[in-house]
């Protein structure tokens, strides 16, 4: 239901966004939610839609991650809800696809995630990126007190 929502206000707002492409924006958003959401590989979803008699390329499906992930993102940061004024950070390595990744996260007194950033590095640069997402994204919503 969220996906198709999505989905619609990417079609309405940024009709340019999908102009060209062979598939329509629901198509689209589903095959780069199923990258996101599991554990698939491109040739994992491919072979999805190739069940449901659909003939998707694994490349352009690596173009379409690439390129709507950052759109899908900024739209779901509007469902955000509005934290209290303190917030917790922590950063943890976790293993995603067999690779071991950093995960920066903010999160409230009440245990509700603020924001989250997950990158390759653990560096001084990663963590200024974490804090500039954080906090430049919703300046109304800054945190009062930040703790590690």
């Amino acid at each position: 239901m969220i996906l198709s929502a999505i989905a619609a206000k990417l079609k309405q707002r940024a009709k340019a966004d999908f102009k060209g492409r062979h598939y329509e924006a629901a198509l689209i958003v589903q095959a780069v939610s199923w990258y996101l959401r599991y554990p698939l590989s491109y040739r994992d979803i491919e072979e999805l839609f190739l069940e449901r008699g659909m003939d998707v390329d694994h490349s352009t499906l690596n173009r379409w991650v690439l390129a709507y992930a950052p759109l899908i993102e900024k739209r779901l940061r509007q469902f955000r809800k509005p934290h209290c004024g303190s917030v917790r950070i922590d950063e943890t390595y976790i293993k995603v696809r067999g690779e071991w990744r950093y995960l920066y996260r903010a999160v409230d007194k009440h245990g509700n995630p603020v924001d989250f950033l997950l990158t390759a590095n653990r560096d001084l640069d990663a963590a200024k990126r974490f804090f500039r997402k954080m906090l430049q994204d919703q300046p109304l919503l800054a945190p009062d007190r930040i703790g590690t």
